[in-house]
């Protein structure tokens, strides 16, 4: 029969806060290393942390190909770094919207390109964190939803392509009570009644694709409120 796996060495994108940072607090609570990489990591307490932009594709391939080449290796990335700037597509500025694009989208292909290797050594898993609005539309929100809808594209196809060497999961959460919405226009953030999930639930259904052993698959996961209009 096989059994539940050992978490060890998990590299958190965005870990230094919100959903990141609910994933790397699991990972060490269930004895793994979280290793967060992060715009900001002064708020990370204990462990190790490495500021960086994923944005900026060619620095993320040299820092996650040194942290995969260092004693212990990698067992499994979660990207969960992302940026939205909502507006109507006229009215943000092309590089504003296309740094959404390369944060939510190839920041996270670069990341798991880097760590491809040590995924494969050791058996490995890579969660991929979408978005609700990888399963629907808004207005005002074209970039996040073109990135996001993007990362469920990589990972399906990344699936197929490595099954049978490493685990792929998409994680769709719905939103979190976090500080995503920070700064936004009143238009744009969650009214009084809104429905925000905990990004700590969110958290342990990412730890629980994390422990599944070799041979079992959490291919995907949709994490809302039980109103959430994205699903089904």
């Amino acid at each position: 029969m096989n059994e539940k796996r050992r978490i060890g060495r998990v590299l958190v994108t965005g870990g230094a806060s919100g959903l990141g940072a609910a994933v790397a607090a699991a990972v060490a609570r269930d004895g793994g290393q979280p290793i967060v990489l992060d715009k900001d990591v002064a708020g990370v307490d204990g462990g190790e942390a490495h500021r960086i932009d994923v944005s900026d594709t060619g620095a993320v391939h040299e820092l996650v190909t040194r942290i995969a080449h260092e004693d212990g290796g990698l067992d499994a990335v979660v990207t969960a770094a992302g940026i939205d700037r909502p507006g109507a597509f006229a009215d943000v500025e092309r590089e504003a919207w296309e740094h959404i694009v390369a944060v939510n989208l190839f920041g996270t292909a670069a990341v798991v390109r880097a760590a491809l290797p040590a995924l494969r050594d050791a058996h490995g898993r890579a969660v991929l964190v979408a978005s609700s609005l990888a399963l629907r539309t808004l207005p005002d929100a074209t970039a996040y939803c073109a990135s996001k809808f993007g990362v469920v594209g990589f990972a399906r196809a990344l699936a197929q392509e490595t099954r049978g060497q490493l685990g792929v999961t998409t994680v769709y959460p719905a939103g979190m009570d976090t500080h995503f919405f920070d700064g936004r226009d009143e238009q744009y953030r969650p009214g009084a009644d809104a429905h925000l999930i905990d990004p700590a639930r969110v958290a342990d259904g990412i730890l629980f694709a994390l422990l599944q052993p070799v041979g079992v698959e959490v291919r995907e996961l949709v994490m809302c409120p039980e109103d959430e209009p994205s699903w089904p």
